[in-house]
């Protein structure tokens, strides 16, 4: 009898633990599949003709789809290898569409799409072609352009700005870059202007720090005749870069020109941030962690991070017992760039055998 009740309790924690680790496997299945580029509000319109076909006008959006992201991934230079990508291999990267909303007016068909991208899938397409792509997070930087003529030595810092006055106009929705402009205060006009001998020095601390940002572009404007120097001070995390750039035949009061200048100027703020978070998808390490299974929680927390993770190329769970699940994990960067991330997440790892241990 007691041999019989023993046998049943064994058999008891067997199941409950089976069950465990089934809904463990499929839990973390699903969300790896689930990883992937979401992009929406792709807007496609199409005359409603008697050779109207539905399938073309989605492939299309497929197209749209992807140009955005790359857009979104990819640095400027790169996007050209990859712009003229055909439809069936940008349709074999692609997980799930569905159609937001469709409607007919005027004998216009249009049609919102949103279409969702194996990351895994597309970090291959970029490693195959030899490009590192970035991670896609967005950003806010105070922003200050301020044009400078060298010929009056007068300062343009809010009206008759052009520039300034333009600069928000017409955002670009793969942009990741969203910029702050200071308001049009006298006394950061008396401030800048006091700094004209040695503006090219002077750090803007007194103006940046009213506005409780961090991270900053000034741009100082040099014209000259149908010249322009553009010097571009970036402050990220404390960390200062310097760009210089020279454009010519340029008429400041010309209204395209202004815009080549804006277009010009944020695909160059675009491509630092992108190289910024920039990603070595040939760098694959592995990593084995384990994971206690008595506390659910920390395992669906744990599982939600790997998910979204960028860095995390892959991940599943390779063995459990009845005291842990065993996790393996392709990284796409150093063991210590995953523990800085964990850490951040506010988990620890005991590191000190070849299985770390989730703490």
């Amino acid at each position: 009898m007691i041999f019989n009740n023993k046998f049943l309790q064994l058999k008891i924690l067997y199941i409950f633990f089976l069950f465990l680790s089934l809904n463990l496997f499929f839990f973390s299945t699903n969300n790896s599949e689930a990883k992937a580029f979401q992009i929406e509000d792709i807007d496609i319109s199409r005359p409603f003709l008697i050779n109207f076909d539905k399938n073309d006008v989605i492939d299309e959006g497929f197209k749209k789809a992807f140009s955005k992201l790359i857009s979104m991934l990819a640095n400027s230079s790169d996007r050209k290898k990859i712009n003229q990508t055909n439809l069936n291999e940008i349709k074999g990267m692609i997980e799930s569409f569905s159609i937001k909303e469709e409607k007919f007016v005027n004998e216009i068909y249009y049609m919102n799409l949103g279409v969702s991208f194996n990351k895994k899938k597309i970090f291959n397409f970029f490693e195959k072609r030899n490009i590192f792509p970035s991670i896609p997070i967005k950003k806010v930087f105070l922003f200050i352009p301020i044009i400078i003529d060298e010929s009056t030595k007068d300062l343009l810092i809010f009206s008759d700005n052009k520039v300034f006055e333009n600069w928000n106009n017409s955002p670009k929705n793969f942009h990741l870059i969203d910029y702050i402009l200071p308001t049009e205060d006298l006394e950061d006009l008396n401030i800048i202007k006091s700094k004209f001998e040695s503006i090219e020095k002077y750090d803007f601390k007194e103006i940046i720090d009213k506005y409780n940002l961090n991270d900053s572009i000034i741009t100082l404007i040099f014209k000259n005749k149908n010249q322009l120097r553009i010097l571009s001070r970036i402050t990220l995390q404390e960390n200062i870069t310097l760009k210089n750039l020279t454009l010519s035949n340029i008429n400041m009061r010309n209204e395209e020109d202004i815009k080549s200048i804006i277009k010009t100027l944020k695909n160059e703020y675009e491509d630092y941030w992108k190289l910024t978070n920039q990603i070595n998808t040939s760098l694959k390490y592995p990593l084995k962690i384990k994971v206690q299974n008595i506390d659910n929680n920390k395992i669906s927390k744990f599982e939600e991070i790997l998910i979204n993770e960028d860095l995390i190329y892959d991940f599943y769970i390779s063995k459990f017992d009845k005291d842990f699940s065993y996790y393996n994990i392709i990284f796409n960067g150093t063991p210590n760039l995953f523990i800085k991330s964990m850490n951040e997440n506010n988990f620890n790892l005991n590191t000190q055998n070849k299985i770390w241990l989730l703490e």
